[in-house]
């Protein structure tokens, strides 16, 4: 039986993470995994959908060239190509992963592992053979999958997932995205800019509901100017299959049928903690997710676990794979006795990638106002920033909220171009409790998106210069 300091079980962006500072801290460490290095992350979610909505960018720009006084005859594009490049992508994140495990000498398992009763770990591979290693500290990071509605089954052709969007075999002509979180808007621009009819249901108010109300309204917004079609305040009752159309019944503002080639369900996801023999050692869950405390150990000693599959004391966080990597590194630190203070989750930026990108941290202003701070708002749009001129890209803008007594920023919105690169800038801010007076006093070059960020500042105290 092979014997290990650390094991961990998964290789998404925890996982993976958490078996290179392990093996960095001297650690003899192994990671399991069932299917690709990497996880859903690297493989079916993070990167490649990138690469989708990349394409899906070029493919409007090409419709405007002729403002910036360029001009393509007869642009097309090939769909198949698209999802190939997208999966070329996730192919070569593999194998970046997999040289990440050989340079750092750790020893890769393939495999299901499942505890048993004494907590070793008994791994079988996919032709049936079975091995039992021994580990000091294991770690559970084995991820979430798509949440389904009720007993709703994912065929991935009619009823999708967001693996089963990002893999068609043709373009459909209609579709209809139940759920209006990150995954369900980035699919809506991506389906949108190929010129698929799509149409988007919403039980919250607004589109991207976790966000600042006055982002979310930019979005919708250009999602409408698109051609979708948006239903906020709205249930969906049930999805059928009739032949080769999926029918949407929903209710609320509207009663009505919704007929479409393919439904994406994008409601959330369910932790993965099937079958892993949790029961055996008794480790205590939540709901769908692994219970920790906030070191990120379970009610077994020894047994950890970080990322999509856990939570902290009974209480969900961020489902990022960011919060996994960070979670990674802050669980071996502690347990190799190093000082790593607790993660602040009110610190964790939350990345919208469709177009206008939406980048945010911290409390909205709707949020800030429940809790009971007296606010300073500060709101720039992109439409006065030069650099964003130059570009053609002025929609959208920066919102910042600013505790009216301390002056400490609360949170900030972006949306807009790079909505999702500026928001670093704000995330220091505020990881530093830093103040208005902090962003307007550091220097912004010029021409740049980021002077955004410091005339929102600047608007908030009465300081700004270009509007």
């Amino acid at each position: 039986m092979q014997e290990f300091d650390v094991t961990v079980i998964g290789s998404g962006p925890g996982g993976y993470t958490a078996a290179i500072r392990a093996s960095q801290l001297g650690f003899k460490t192994a990671i399991i995994e069932r299917d690709r290095l990497g996880g859903v992350c690297l493989n079916w979610g993070c990167i490649p959908t990138k690469a989708l909505l990349k394409s899906a960018e070029l493919q409007n720009k090409v419709g405007h060239l002729k403002e910036y006084g360029l001009s393509v005859e007869n642009p097309s594009f090939d769909f198949p190509t698209i999802i190939q490049r997208s999966r070329g992508v996730a192919d070569t994140s593999e194998k970046g992963v997999k040289y990440l495990m050989k340079k750092n000498k750790i020893t890769v398992l393939e495999g299901s592992a499942k505890f048993n009763k004494d907590k070793t770990v008994t791994i079988t591979n996919k032709e049936g053979k079975s091995e039992q290693i021994k580990s000091k500290h294991t770690i559970i990071a084995t991820g979430a999958r798509a949440r389904t509605l009720g007993e709703l089954k994912f065929d991935e052709e009619k009823i999708m997932s967001s693996t089963g969007a990002m893999v068609a075999k043709t373009l459909p002509k209609r579709m209809t995205i139940v759920g209006s979180g990150a995954i369900g808007c980035e699919f809506a621009y991506f389906y949108r800019s190929f010129g698929t009819e799509v149409t988007i249901i919403e039980m919250m108010p607004t589109i991207l509901p976790v966000e600042d109300k006055e982002i979310s309204d930019v979005v919708a917004r250009e999602f409408k100017k698109s051609g979708m079609k948006l239903y906020t305040e709205t249930k969906t009752d049930s999805i059928t299959v009739k032949g080769d159309k999926v029918i949407t019944k929903i209710s609320g503002k509207v009663n009505e049928e919704i007929e479409s080639d393919v439904v994406l369900v994008a409601i959330g996801i369910k932790g993965n903690i099937e079958n892993l023999g949790l029961e055996e050692i008794g480790v205590k869950t939540f709901k769908d997710r692994i219970n920790t405390d906030s070191n990120y150990k379970t009610n077994i000693d020894g047994i950890y676990s970080i990322g999509d599959v856990s939570c902290i004391n009974e209480t969900m966080k961020p489902a990022l794979a960011h919060v996994a990597s960070s979670e990674a590194v802050n669980c071996i630190e502690k347990i190799k006795g190093l000082h790593a203070p607790d993660i602040n989750y009110d610190n964790v930026p939350g990345n919208t990638y469709c177009q206008p990108q939406v980048g945010s941290v911290g409390m909205t202003e709707a949020k800030a106002k429940e809790a009971g701070y007296e606010v300073k708002i500060g709101k720039f749009p992109f439409s006065a920033n030069g650099k964003s001129r130059a570009a053609g890209e002025t929609v959208g803008m920066v919102k910042l909220i600013f505790d009216a007594k301390y002056d400490e920023l609360l949170g900030a919105h972006i949306v807009g171009n790079e909505a999702t690169e500026l928001i670093a800038e704000l995330v220091m801010v505020k990881s530093l409790e830093g103040t208005g007076e902090s962003i307007i006093r550091t220097i912004h070059a010029h021409p740049s998106l980021s002077e955004s960020v410091l005339e929102a500042a600047g608007v908030a105290y009465g300081e700004a210069i270009n509007i």
